[in-house]
């Protein structure tokens, strides 16, 4: 129960609501019976960081996304979604914010003017200077993701590189050889975008470990690069009975390069990945892959985010979620070989 419930339940704004607890502004009195008796019906105890936040300047906090001239993916979606619901849950409200390319005044209006009680920040470089700009403002963050150097920063992540290593040892299990790692754009591996950073060394790994040919691609995070893509793989690599991904953008394009060569999944090539689990349920068949938990992501950084909000000086605190691999039908044993596959397509 929170303190919307109470409002729509008392017929007053939540702003009201929260004056009668916190007692900033006056409330008439029989507002306030009135606010009291729904608050004793329902049992409402408003909890300890609830009560710490009480002194927030806003009662909003930021949630800085990519530029919004990229088309977020369902993963990204997801975990916008459940930030706004988890915010909600404590009575907060939140601002969404681009940042990077044309978009960092918008970042650094929302640090500078005071406009929020703290920050969540996506899409986390390994050398990241918006980090450093809210380290030195002083303001509360957590961020989906974290940098190299992450002692001083509070973050919730994804371990890419042990997840990309399970993902490859699936494979190796079933008898593939060579596999090629389809990764992000080149533009956010040069600017040393964590995810992609991580999964290239998961993937280096579990081709050592297991003695495989691998091949290593930056991808467009759309359908068309998608398809392109793997099109190149294909030609360029005749032996290649594989793929797996981090890149859920670009899955319908690698479908329907894989379609269009007439290969078919998983009898011809396997396919496994990171990615949220509506895009691998939505792929055909449905992908073998670590999903995502997008939203226990956002539940957990608002979460993170009001424990540093109320208690600054508390130590950062890390979450590294390993989801494990969702076997579904995307992926088989390897087949014999191209021509072997040629053939019984022609046939």
């Amino acid at each position: 129960m929170n303190i919307g419930e109470i409002a729509r339940r008392a017929g007053v704004s939540r702003s009201t609501v929260s004056y009668a607890l916190s007692g900033k502004r006056p409330v008439a009195a029989n507002t306030r019976r009135r606010i009291q008796d729904v608050i004793n019906e329902l049992g409402y105890r408003p909890n300890a960081t609830a009560r710490a936040l009480k002194e927030g300047r806003t009662r909003t906090i930021g949630l800085v996304i990519p530029p919004a001239g990229n088309r977020l993916t369902h993963m990204q979606l997801d975990f916008v979604a459940s930030v706004v619901d988890a915010a909600a849950r404590v009575d907060l409200d939140v601002l969404l914010s681009p940042s990077g390319g044309d978009h960092d005044r918008s970042f650094e209006r929302l640090v500078s003017e005071s406009r929020v009680d703290g920050v969540i920040l996506m899409e986390i470089r390994l050398e990241d200077t918006r980090v450093g700009r809210l380290q030195d403002a002083g303001l509360p963050f957590v961020g989906i993701g974290h940098t190299a150097g992450d002692q001083e920063m509070s973050w919730i992540d994804v371990d890419y590189a042990d997840l990309v290593q399970r993902c490859v040892h699936h494979l190796a299990d079933l008898g593939h050889r060579q596999v090629a790692l389809v990764t992000r754009s080149r533009e956010l591996i040069s600017a040393g975008y964590g995810p992609a950073r991580r999964a290239s060394e998961g993937f280096e790994a579990a081709l050592a470990e297991r003695g495989l040919d691998g091949i290593e691609v930056p991808c467009g995070d759309d359908a068309r690069s998608g398809q392109e893509c793997v099109e190149a793989l294909l030609r360029s690599h005749a032996d290649l009975t594989a793929v797996t991904t981090i890149n859920e953008a670009a899955l319908p394009g690698i479908q329907r390069a894989l379609a269009d060569s007439g290969l078919q999944v998983p009898y011809d090539f396997s396919i496994t990945g990171v990615a949220a689990k509506t895009w691998a349920e939505d792929f055909r068949p449905p992908l073998t892959a670590a999903d995502v938990p997008a939203l226990e992501m956002g539940e957990k950084a608002v979460s993170l985010l009001v424990e540093r909000i109320a208690a600054p000086d508390t130590p950062p605190r890390h979450i590294l979620l390993t989801p494990p691999i969702s076997l579904r039908s995307s992926t088989a044993a390897a087949p014999a070989g191209r021509h072997a596959r040629a053939n019984r397509a022609a046939h």
